[in-house]
């Protein structure tokens, strides 16, 4: 029993190091949308889970894709391969059946009825960092929802500089 109880300390402290304290309880990934959005099962229900702070780019054609293009002079299918080896880089960190935490921040959704979050993977990485340090997401930071734009910045900046991911 005097073992047990010294144990014991030990084990709550490596569980709580899976996940942060802010997203302690998990959810479900039934699938990767796209770059920047999950779909989760979240209180019995899916529903989609768009990652704060940053942006993918698209992978359809859509007004978004349209507009992203007029806006860099990069012709669509440009942009949409884009979009498609920035989920194929998110896939290679989440995938159906895993189990993420979801920090939410001021405001819990946006004005499609997505949950706004950071994802948090088993291992205790935020997704939403991981993907742009690995340089395929860019950032878009949107008041109020704005806890950790400085950490997005600087992950951004050496993404750019380093020459990863969307950036080579």
């Amino acid at each position: 029993m005097k073992r047990f109880v010294k144990v014991l300390p030990i084990l709550f402290l490596l569980m709580a190091t899976r996940l942060p304290l802010h997203a302690q309880e998990t959810y479900n990934v039934l699938w990767v949308v796209d770059g920047d959005t999950l779909k989760v099962l979240y209180q019995g229900k899916k529903e989609s889970v768009r990652l704060i702070g940053i942006d993918t780019p698209e992978t359809t054609v859509n007004p978004r894709a349209k507009k992203e293009s007029q806006r860099t002079g990069q012709d669509l299918n440009t942009i949409l391969a884009m979009g498609k080896e920035a989920t194929k880089f998110v896939k290679t960190l989440v995938n159906q059946g895993d189990h993420i935490g979801i920090e939410f921040d001021v405001q819990k959704r946006d004005k499609y009825g997505r949950l706004l979050g950071y994802v948090y993977l088993p291992n205790g990485k935020m997704l939403n960092e991981e993907i742009v340090k690995a340089g395929y997401a860019n950032l878009l930071t949107i008041p109020p929802n704005v806890k950790y734009q400085d950490r997005f910045l600087k992950a951004y900046r050496e993404a750019r500089e380093g020459r990863r991911g969307l950036w080579k």
